[in-house]
């Protein structure tokens, strides 16, 4: 192999190396062990997951990240999980809610600053008040809330959160060993059953002769050891929580190895897919993708000013480590969730983006021209940006609906339209980047236009193949679901003008009522369509597709198509004069 071939591979090499090293354990536990800690089993929204996931999904909605700054360093979801479960006092002088409102600020009699972050204690005082100005807010609409009252509600649901802290344990109890030696008393009788009401998991897995279901919170655990022999979970349970409160973390890790082994021999396979899910979420792919992507497109970018014939390629071998992480992540969903790829919007953005990039390689292969990498990596990138938020309205691998609970129609309807829906994206991707280059290079190689043309052209054929067969599919399935192969709800409409579009743009070439640039304008008005049916018909609240509404959405959704107007507008207009004068 030739040295600068081995060069432009190798910057793909080290990004999966370094994918690679975020999947290797900790070479030494110091402390308390939180990997293990993490990897414990719960049964949680209907499916069993490691406290990780747990952890994570409920700090990405209360924060919208994955750590909180405390006392001169960074605590991860797991030990703020730990805090909140055995350190409550602590847990609730973390700044782990974030408030934007400036009338919500008012209300809680903050003064507005910097500062947006605040504590659980911080927000105590004026809790009955939120608690009543969120429940007089959730009796209306969400489209006829004012912007005050959208804030105040989304504050009380995550507060509503905060009460993880009730899960193993109440926030003011002594303690699980205390609670065990107080079974049988009228007290313990009423904080057990408090206990069981408010735990947001079930920790404690079925015994010998139960149902793989059967898992059990601790507070139900209680109540079944008044009389019985308790939970053997219960006893190293107790003894982790109070390993932590103490400060001691060998017994802390000694309760938490005893909990992981009580599984292991009680529940085995739950215990080995907490683990692949603990693994995945340590990784964590598809952020790691989105950074890859990031990088390839800065190397395409510097390959257009310096040593094009190293750096383009090295960009590419960058796309394609970026797509194989991708990829990869992908296929970690499926196995983990028993679905196919995709489920709800998160895992829609993620498949959507995944399906462009490989298109964009199979393009970048064939015309080697750069113009397939750089539209591969932008889409690859916004899809998964697209996906990082909304990851934050919860767990993403969420148990399916009952309509949409068909792993066959799942793996073709849904799968094919969705393809469609990459494909018409795609072709909207080369157009701007046809309508920035016509625009901004100072000199336009022919050679270069019409490969932009003829991509788009063949991306758009794609696309109207798959969105016109995903549609129909659609259709049986409805058929099978609802007894009616079409019922004009928003979503059909929208699948319908999705296909409609791509067949107008092709009718349109095909008769020479547009050429090279009315194909551009017409592509680019094609992502304006399909973000209308992706999101928008989710946003309008009403009709049998409306499953991720989103109100929030709202002003995103329009800021992109306004975008997409100016950018037609842009295709359409002459070349500018002084860039014209150079050519």
């Amino acid at each position: 192999m030739k040295l600068s071939k081995l060069f432009t591979w190798l910057p793909g090499l080290i990004a999966l190396a370094a994918v690679l090293a975020t999947a290797l354990p900790p070479a030494r536990i110091r402390g308390f062990d939180m990997d293990k800690f993490g990897r414990l089993p719960v049964l949680e929204g209907g499916r069993v997951k490691p406290l990780d996931s747990v952890a994570r999904n409920a700090l990405l909605m209360i924060r919208s990240k994955q750590s909180v700054p405390f006392e001169g360093r960074e605590l991860g979801p797991d030990e703020w999980l730990l805090d909140l479960l055995f350190r409550p006092q602590t847990a609730d002088a973390q700044p782990v809610f974030v408030i934007n409102d400036p009338d919500v600020l008012g209300l809680m009699g903050l003064k507005q600053s910097a500062n947006r972050y605040f504590s659980f204690d911080a927000i105590a005082p004026r809790l009955q008040e939120i608690e009543n100005q969120a429940r007089a807010a959730q009796a209306l609409e969400s489209a006829q809330r004012s912007r005050f009252q959208n804030a105040v509600v989304n504050l009380y649901e995550r507060l509503l959160l905060n009460q993880l802290e009730n899960s193993v344990q109440l926030g003011d109890s002594p303690g699980l060993y205390l609670e065990l030696q107080a079974l049988g008393t009228p007290q313990a009788a009423e904080r057990n059953k408090s206990l069981a009401g408010a735990a947001r998991f079930r920790i404690l897995a079925p015994l010998p002769g139960q149902g793989p279901d059967a898992w059990q919170n601790t507070g139900e655990g209680l109540i079944a050891a008044n009389g019985a022999a308790p939970h053997p979970a219960l006893v190293s349970l107790a003894l982790a929580g109070a390993g932590y409160k103490a400060g001691q973390p060998e017994a802390f890790n000694q309760g938490v190895a005893e909990l992981q082994g009580l599984t292991a021999n009680l529940r085995p396979q739950a215990l080995r897919h907490a683990d692949s899910e603990f693994l995945f979420n340590r990784i964590q792919p598809f952020y790691l993708g989105m950074v890859i992507y990031v990088l390839a497109l800065l190397t395409l970018f510097a390959s257009w000013l310096w040593r094009r014939d190293l750096l383009q390629p090295a960009a590419f071998s960058l796309l394609a480590a970026g797509a194989l992480v991708h990829t990869v992540g992908l296929v970690s969903r499926i196995l983990l969730q028993g679905r196919p790829p995709v489920t709800n919007l998160y895992s829609s953005a993620v498949f959507v983006g995944w399906a462009a990039v490989i298109l964009g390689v199979i393009l970048e292969r064939m015309y080697r021209k750069g113009f397939g990498t750089a539209v591969a990596a932008s889409a690859g990138f916004a899809s998964l940006i697209i996906a990082h938020h909304l990851a934050m309205e919860g767990d993403t691998m969420e148990m399916m609906r009952a309509v949409l609970d068909s792993n066959f129609w799942l793996a073709t309807h849904v799968v094919t339209v969705t393809v469609g829906y990459s494909g018409t994206f795609l072709a909207g991707i080369i157009a701007i980047a046809y309508t920035l280059r016509k625009h901004i290079a100072p000199t336009l190689d022919p050679a270069t236009t019409r490969t932009l043309v003829d991509m788009t052209y063949g991306i758009v054929c794609f696309a109207l193949l798959f969105s016109f067969v995903g549609t129909v599919l659609g259709g049986i399935w409805a058929d099978q679901s609802w007894g009616r192969f079409w019922g004009w709800d928003p979503k059909e409409n929208g699948a319908l003008l999705i296909v409609l579009w791509n067949a107008v743009i092709l009718h349109c070439r095909w008769g020479d009522y547009i050429r090279d640039k009315g194909l551009m304008a017409c592509a680019i008005f094609g992502n304006i369509i399909t973000s209308l049916s992706w999101f928008g018909v989710n946003m309008l609240g009403i009709g049998l597709h409306s499953y991720g509404f989103m109100d929030q959405a709202f002003w995103v959704l329009a800021w992109f198509v306004a975008s997409q107007l100016a950018l037609i507008v842009l295709c359409l207009m002459p070349r500018r004069f002084w860039a014209a004068r150079t050519t």
